[in-house]
């Protein structure tokens, strides 16, 4: 009978003892878990904040790298501020209606003008409406040394373009140039 009860009350002592190891075990695991969950929250924290850093920073180097007038129109707020008075009044150029309107037409000629007219509205244009040979000597008159060369190699530049554009065989005479 002594065996007996010696080995019932090992059995049960020995089931204690499993179940008390393995209630402690349990008991590490959840707070095992419970330590990982609180530090992943505060990591998600810390992640987020260099998230939004390392957004912060990519703005900035986009921004440094557009030129200047395509930066965000704060900054050019902060520069006019900056400015002394005298700076910021300045008075109009008389022709500023011309950068206003629109072309008289749809022509070449009426665009380029327009164009030319918004970068420098002091620009004249002689009025030419003779042939062709008259209005180039008409050129040259007024023209300066200068400007007239550069003119000429634009014409030079301008014809090989259009005889490139329309090439023809045997067709094409030279012309000999004018003595004057």
């Amino acid at each position: 009978g002594l065996s007996s009860l010696t080995v019932s009350c090992r059995s049960v002592l020995g089931r204690k003892a499993a179940l008390s190891t393995l209630s402690i075990l349990v008991a590490l695991l959840i707070a095992g878990q419970a330590i990982t969950i609180y530090f992943v929250y505060q990591q998600s924290g810390q992640i987020s904040k260099l998230t939004k850093t390392s957004q912060t920073l990519q703005l900035e180097a986009l921004q440094r790298k557009l030129p200047a007038s395509a930066k965000p129109v704060n900054n050019m707020k902060m520069t006019m501020v900056n400015t002394p008075l005298s700076m910021k009044v300045l008075p109009l150029a008389p022709s500023v209606d011309i950068l206003d309107m629109s072309p008289p037409s749809n022509k070449t000629e009426d665009q380029v003008k327009h164009l030319l007219l918004q970068t420098d509205p002091k620009k004249m244009f002689p009025e030419l409406k003779d042939n062709l040979m008259d209005n180039l000597k008409r050129l040259k008159n007024t023209m300066t040394d200068r400007d007239w060369k550069s003119f000429e190699s634009w014409m030079h530049k301008w014809l090989l373009f259009e005889m490139a554009k329309n090439p023809k065989s045997e067709e094409r005479k030279t012309i000999p140039a004018e003595k004057g």
